[in-house]
């Protein structure tokens, strides 16, 4: 299982990737995310690019193995927390 802290990066930055635009809602933030909860609006229903181990399976299981596609998709996490920390520090200064 793909270790998702639910913090929202990846759905607040769906305009960085070519997979995710579509979702895009005009400020880089995915439609369906509900920013007061971190959550996604349609869970259930969400498409197969933001099911993580349904699109590995789908689309990648034949070029990486899924310890390194956790690594990879957590190295993009961790940017995206950087970034947003680095917001916040110039911010406060």
């Amino acid at each position: 299982m793909f270790p998702c802290t639910a913090c929202g990066q990846c759905c607040k930055n769906v305009h960085k990737s070519e997979q995710t635009k579509f979702l895009d809602r005009g400020d880089g933030i995915c439609h369906h995310f509900n920013e007061s909860t971190l959550l996604c609006a349609i869970y259930e229903d969400r498409p197969l690019v933001c099911r993580i181990e349904d699109y590995y399976k789908a689309n990648l299981i034949d070029i990486y193995e899924w310890e390194e596609f956790v690594e990879l998709n957590l190295q993009v996490c961790d940017e995206l927390n950087q970034e947003l920390n680095s917001k916040k520090d110039a911010i406060e200064k």
